[in-house]
């Protein structure tokens, strides 16, 4: 192994990527742009949500339970007929349906616990699900305040509940979609660089320069490794503090040198996984196919998505062997909790374990590919 084969060779993988404006122009697009409009755009929590109401009682509770669903959470709620519900789920145009029953307050105040039913397009599953809690409580806050003036709900009720929120006390979906999309970005450039440049090289004829140079194949992958991770690393910090900290002004909580090493131990193992796919790949759109149902497992089994408890055991086992399910938790307990060395060490030796196999595996593809060319 020679140290300044291994430099050389990184620098012209370098000048070769900035001779790529595409690729540069997708590298600037993905950790700003794309950061920016995932984290603003995808929204789980429930906001300017649209509401009806079918009031057959027209009375003061109803209005007050009605006049209860305030913005930011809900639209001005509208009055609709009975007859017209279906129509307006099948259109479309409400969320929620509020349907007050005849004699609604005078069932409440003689204690027959009459019911309301809340009619619910569940088509926005996170929306629903959260906004069905919301009117819940505000009906029984509303109801309670009606049979005791004055009284608060939580002096009603036996068991009193307080809920503290930690790491991310509003509940604000930007704080986790920009975050995991600087994540998803790195998973993203890690796979595409490396294979695209491997790939570029076979179309450009540069391979059998290589061959005929006093270099060896570990040689030529450490080098594609190290150029394209250092690109997507300064991108993914600059991303962190430009992006998420200074434009969306989500607070970091951990050790930012700590989420650096996390993050190159995870484009070691990514970057060896972009090589194996281009050695095992003839041309640029069969790489792209491939890239495709790898790189959407990574991203919606990882963890990211949705928690790994609640996947099927089997996938559960199956992803701990993905490099990306480590590192979102690594990400996740450094950026959003503020763990520590002593806190994430198992999974730095994990994700580094992983990345050994990967670049084991694709050097030997790629010493095999080498054989065959020369």
């Amino acid at each position: 192994m020679n140290i300044n084969n291994v430099s050389e060779l990184g620098l012209k993988e370098l000048f070769s990527l900035r001779s790529d404006p595409v690729l540069v122009l997708l590298i600037i697009y993905i950790f700003s742009v794309s950061v920016y409009a995932v984290a603003k755009g995808v929204n789980y929590d429930v906001d300017n949500a649209a509401i009806a109401v079918v009031d057959e009682d027209h009375s003061a509770l109803s209005r007050n339970i009605t006049a209860a669903f305030l913005p930011p959470q809900f639209k001005t709620p509208e009055a609709i007929s009975a007859a017209d519900i279906e129509q307006q789920l099948d259109n479309g145009k409400f969320l929620f349906i509020v349907s007050f029953p005849p004699n609604f307050e005078k069932d409440v105040l003689a204690g027959r616990q009459p019911q309301v039913q809340v009619l619910i397009d569940a088509t926005a599953i996170a929306q629903a699900g959260n906004g069905a809690n919301y009117i819940q409580e505000i009906i029984q806050r509303e109801a309670l305040s009606a049979l005791s003036p004055g009284t608060q709900l939580d002096n009603m009720l036996p068991v009193k509940t307080r809920i503290r929120k930690l790491f991310n006390p509003n509940s604000s979906s930007v704080w986790f979609n920009s975050l995991m999309q600087v994540i998803n970005s790195i998973t993203i450039l890690g796979v595409i660089l490396t294979g695209a440049a491997l790939i570029r090289e076979r179309e450009h004829g540069t391979v059998e320069h290589l061959l005929v140079m006093p270099v060896t194949p570990a040689e030529i992958m450490l080098a594609k490794i190290w150029a394209n991770s250092l690109v997507i690393l300064i991108a993914s910090v600059l991303s962190l503090q430009l992006v998420v900290t200074w434009w969306l002004d989500v607070p970091v909580q951990g050790s930012i040198l700590l989420y650096v090493i996390a993050c190159i131990l995870y484009l070691f193992s990514v970057t060896s996984l972009g090589i194996m796919l281009g050695i095992i790949t003839n041309s640029m759109a069969q790489f792209a196919l491939l890239l495709i149902p790898i790189v959407i497992m990574m991203y919606l089994l990882s963890g990211g998505t949705t928690p790994q408890e609640s996947m099927p055991l089997f996938l559960q086992r199956v992803m701990m062997f993905s490099p990306s399910t480590h590192f979102v938790s690594l990400a996740q307990n450094i950026l959003y909790r503020g763990a520590g060395f002593n806190s994430v060490w198992p999974e730095l030796v994990i994700l580094a374990s992983i990345g050994a196999v990967f670049y084991s595996i694709a050097l030997a593809k790629f010493r095999k590919a080498i054989v065959t060319m020369g």
